[in-house]
């Protein structure tokens, strides 16, 4: 398995790269915004892979970030989104923006990218909703995201409370966000984790 390539970019196409590796060429797929975060030929980069294998078909897909990657990991988990649709949505959709909409419920704006039906978009979203917050390190607050609370990392220890106690990620993001918008950024963790327990349980 190739998780990361280190090296010199060789060439670079409208959905691919070249990237020389010590004199061995490896032919990376990737999304539009990847490329354009990567740099131009003759830049070194890093470039984090997930290698796909089929009977006919053995590819590499590189992204600039490990976060871009483990969300095509978790969008090909999903029945019905291949590689190429994985990548379009990424192209698309901005992961922070990914993570909000997934979180909120809105399958129209995942349905923005190219090949993605309304039908996929809601099988989308209703799958990933309780796994959103865990790959965005907020524990299932794709909400608490869009309060733009300034105590994040409260918020994020508020969170794992709730779900050492056995809340679901998205519960307990939810509720953290909630708890959040009503005392303010100068809230204590323990005043956060007493009103997000109320606002969890009811």
């Amino acid at each position: 398995m190739i998780a990361k390539l280190y090296g010199r970019i060789d060439e670079t196409g409208v959905d691919h790269l070249v990237i020389d590796v010590n004199g061995v060429g490896y032919l990376v797929q990737a999304s539009a915004r990847t490329l354009s975060a990567l740099g131009k030929t003759d830049d070194f980069a890093t470039v984090f892979t997930e290698m796909q294998v089929s009977e006919n078909d053995m590819r590499l897909i590189g992204f600039a970030t490990r976060e871009e990657r483990d969300w095509f990991r978790l969008l090909t988990g999903v029945q019905g989104v291949g590689g190429k649709v994985g990548l379009a949505i990424l192209s698309a959709i901005e992961p922070q923006d990914l993570a909000l909409a997934i979180g909120s419920g809105d399958a129209a704006m995942v349905a923005r990218a190219n090949g993605v039906g309304p039908k996929l978009a809601s099988r989308i979203v209703n799958e990933l909703k309780d796994k959103v917050g865990a790959l965005a390190g907020l524990g299932g607050g794709a909400k608490l995201m869009a309060t733009g609370a300034a105590n994040g990392n409260h918020a994020q220890d508020a969170m794992s409370a709730l779900a050492n106690l056995g809340f679901k990620p998205s519960d307990a993001g939810n509720a953290v966000a909630q708890a959040v918008e009503e005392l303010g950024p100068d809230a204590t963790l323990d005043a956060l984790v007493r009103l997000a327990l109320k606002k969890a349980s009811r």
